[in-house]
């Protein structure tokens, strides 16, 4: 679809959206509370239809974008039954011919597909919002996957992004203060520029392959420079398999190892390296029979500030060991609260311990009978989502949503561990590179 095209399909989808809440508020003034209310939650569900029919046939910047309120719908003010919908982006990418994608191999590598590998498999291995990947065969024996940007992307991105943008303001999607949501989607646009770069996207391989070459049991692939440009990206093929595969076919020892491994890697690379894989969907990972894991996809990744890390940490420690009264002062510190005031401090209070629930001491089985932290984030939310003196600074938005992919995925694996004592020993990390004192720890 052209850059036109794709203008006019959203921007009719903008209309429909924000005319259908438009038209509701009129016809509120005439209903009854229950009347109204019921409503407005049958009109969320069609638009969430809506937004995921065309989303979806759309890929690009406004899919990837969709993909993104879909992991953090929970905040959102939408039914359960609308929010179950909106999760179904993640498996809506259509795939692109084979024909098209050998010629864009060729165009960027340079020669025939035939003469630059000893393979290519005409079948996609997957599908998403930006690109496709298909296996392959260095002519030296090697196993690759080659990951190939959709064409139009490039182009199509920040209009995408502003007018979906556009959608979920008008559609009162998001109600927050102008400049947060401004914050927000310049974030977004941010990562999103560098995620269409494949340069960009070898370059964090490499990176974090070298921050977690002393994680044992994780592993991230090999990089081949030569076969890779702006546009295409051939990495080593890992061995292992995709989530349901593995929980369905693994010991239960080997979940516990994979669990405990996804967490200590995020909860390492944050404090330890001010870094986070910002793609936490099951899809990016591989799982292999004894619990290693290996980590794809590294389009999509944030570094933080140090101070930041430190605020960040201070919030988390101190809702831990129940200090509300430290946790505010990091919140001041890291932008979460503008300004101290009684309403503000105990809404904020009650997201941080619900997000708390799994560290404050001894063992907690993730996904277990007990782990009830989402049930409370959920019942939290709301309050924070209608105060204007509290804020999401720009850091959390891809923070949370790593957090919140591995929490997902973790209440499938379901691990048990001490996860208090994983947050006590890489906060510590933080406050020593920060040069602050950590003997209370």
């Amino acid at each position: 679809m052209s850059k036109l095209g794709r203008i006019a399909k959203l921007g009719t989808l903008t209309t429909r959206v924000s005319g259908s809440y438009l038209g509701q508020q009129v016809a509120g003034l005439f209903q009854g509370e229950e009347s109204r209310k019921a409503s407005m939650r049958k009109l969320h569900l069609e638009n969430a239809e809506r937004i995921v029919d065309n989303l979806g046939a759309l890929k690009g910047a406004a899919m990837k974008v969709g993909q993104a309120v879909a992991q953090v719908a929970d905040s959102l003010d939408l039914p359960a039954d609308a929010r179950a919908v909106m999760g179904r982006l993640h498996d809506k990418a259509v795939p692109v011919p084979f024909e098209q994608v050998k010629s864009r191999i060729e165009a960027e590598l340079g020669g025939s597909t035939e003469s630059l590998f000893a393979r290519l498999d005409p079948e996609p291995l997957g599908t998403a919002s930006l690109g496709q990947v298909h296996a392959a065969q260095l002519k030296d024996g090697q196993e690759v996957v080659i990951k190939v940007l959709h064409a139009g992307v490039e182009e199509a991105i920040h209009s995408d992004l502003a007018a979906l943008k556009a959608m979920l303001v008008g559609g009162r999607f998001l109600r927050r203060p102008k400049e947060e949501i401004d914050a927000w989607f310049d974030e977004i646009d941010t990562r999103l520029a560098e995620e269409i770069d494949y340069r960009k996207e070898a370059e964090n391989t490499i990176a974090f392959r070298r921050l977690l070459a002393e994680e044992e049991g994780v592993i991230v692939p090999r990089v081949h420079e030569g076969w890779s440009t702006q546009r295409v990206l051939t990495l080593e093929r890992l061995g292992g398999r995709p989530l349901s595969q593995f929980i369905a076919t693994s010991t239960a020892a080997a979940r516990q190892a994979a669990g405990v491994r996804l967490a200590r890697t995020f909860f390492h690379l944050f404090y330890w390296h001010r870094a986070c894989h910002a793609d936490p969907h099951p899809g990016n990972y591989l799982f292999m029979p004894d619990g290693r894991i290996g980590l794809i996809d590294f389009g999509c990744v944030r570094y933080f500030d140090l101070e930041w890390v430190a605020h960040y940490g201070g919030c988390a420690w101190y809702t831990k060991v129940g200090d509300k009264e430290r946790v505010m002062e990091h919140a001041l510190g890291m932008g979460a609260l503008v300004r101290r005031d009684a309403d503000s401090e105990d809404a904020l209070w009650a997201l941080c311990r619900a997000i708390g629930v799994p560290f404050r001491g001894g063992d907690y089985t993730v996904g277990g009978p007990d782990d009830d932290a989402h049930e409370q984030i959920t019942r939290a939310m709301p309050r924070v989502m209608v105060n204007p003196t509290l804020r999401a600074p720009r850091e959390l938005v891809f923070l949370h949503r790593s957090l919140g992919g591995i929490y997902s995925i973790n209440k499938q694996l379901k691990p048990s561990y001490d996860w208090g004592e994983l947050l006590r020993e890489s906060y510590r990390k933080t406050l020593v590179d920060s040069g602050r004192s950590a003997s209370g720890l």
